[in-house]
């Protein structure tokens, strides 16, 4: 049983400040995009371009300043630059034609596909409490795509389908990206993951850029309404993209997935009272199954990352007690 003192303790309420920070910064992003969507401007690559310019001058002068040869192959990070910018152009290009709302919520899809590719290529191996999880918020996903189907005054976008699709491939790719970045933590840097990340992730996304969205930006009348979503979408990237490590440091993917969970109830906030948005009455179903379905994913990985002072405490105990069976059996 979790005492008072523990659940009070510096890093647990760090832990749960730095998660809400962490949340409100995934909200931000889907903010500023939806905003840039309502003033009509249709450029999702040239919003992701600069947080990765703003990452290669932030890891990339370090990793200069250390002067040491990169532990992963080039042209890894090539491959994971090109999957992570497409990720951005897809989910943020799905604000053009579903809501806000939707997005935050059919994001959780890169779960299980996380558990599946980790699965194959990881080896990591998933009990049924995390599975039982996966299945409810799989669950509620499917409610949200009935609920912007069964809307009636269409607040939630354009065409609501084809953006619920843009968002699933989008987070289908986000879980490549992840357990790619996953597998080269452990076997590189994550200074150097980041500051090649950026430099590649800039460079596809500037290729990009010239192929796909020039016209549109020369078409913005550019001001501070237009300008200022941009730079905020990047910062709040940039800050997400570094303090993630953090978090998982200090108090592990458990807290991490219960946080972000928050910015699914932050973003019903905004669409109500920023937006003065009808919500339909289904969002709230898909929004509680998702809950519930984290919810056990997360106690599913408590139970399979156990603290490892606690494994060491249970493994001296039981020694303990094997020693004193040995000691009665020897004196009987």
């Amino acid at each position: 049983m979790v005492s008072v003192y523990q659940f009070c303790s510096r890093n647990t309420l760090i832990g749960i400040g730095l998660g809400q920070f962490l949340s409100l910064l995934i909200t931000s992003t889907g903010f500023t995009s939806s905003e840039l969507a309502k003033k009509g401007i249709d450029a999702p690559t040239s919003q992701s371009f600069l947080n990765y310019v703003l990452l290669a001058i932030a890891y990339g002068s370090i990793v200069l300043y250390r002067r040491q040869a990169l532990k992963a192959k080039w042209y890894y990070y090539i491959v994971l630059g090109l999957v992570d910018v497409e990720a951005n152009f897809l989910v943020v290009k799905a604000y053009q034609y579903t809501s806000l709302t939707s997005v935050m919520l059919l994001d959780c899809w890169s779960i299980p596909c996380v558990m599946l590719l980790t699965w194959l290529f990881l080896k990591t191996k998933y009990r049924f409490k995390k599975i039982t999880g996966v299945v409810v918020c799989i669950a509620g996903l499917v409610l949200v795509v009935f609920s912007d189907v069964h809307a009636d005054d269409r607040a939630s976008g354009s065409s609501p389908r084809i953006g619920d699709l843009l968002v699933i491939a989008g987070a289908t790719l986000y879980a490549v990206s992840n357990v790619s970045e996953e597998f080269l933590v452990k076997n590189a840097d994550r200074v150097e993951l980041m500051a090649m990340l950026g430099l590649f992730g800039g460079i596809v996304s500037a290729i990009q850029i010239c192929i796909l969205e020039r016209n549109e930006l020369k078409s913005i009348q550019w001001s501070a309404g237009a300008a200022l979503p941009f730079v905020g979408f990047a910062v709040a990237m940039l800050l997400f993209y570094s303090l993630v490590p953090v978090l998982l440091k200090m108090n592990g993917s458990t807290m991490l997935n219960l946080s972000l969970l928050t910015s699914d109830m932050w973003a019903v906030l905004i669409r109500i009272f920023a937006y003065h948005e009808k919500v339909d009455w289904m969002y709230f179903v898909a929004f509680g199954a998702v809950v519930v379905g984290l919810i056990i994913y997360s106690i599913g990985d408590r139970d399979e990352n156990r603290d490892p002072l606690h494994v060491a405490l249970d493994a001296d105990h039981g020694q303990r007690q094997h020693d004193e069976e040995a000691m009665t059996s020897g004196k009987s």
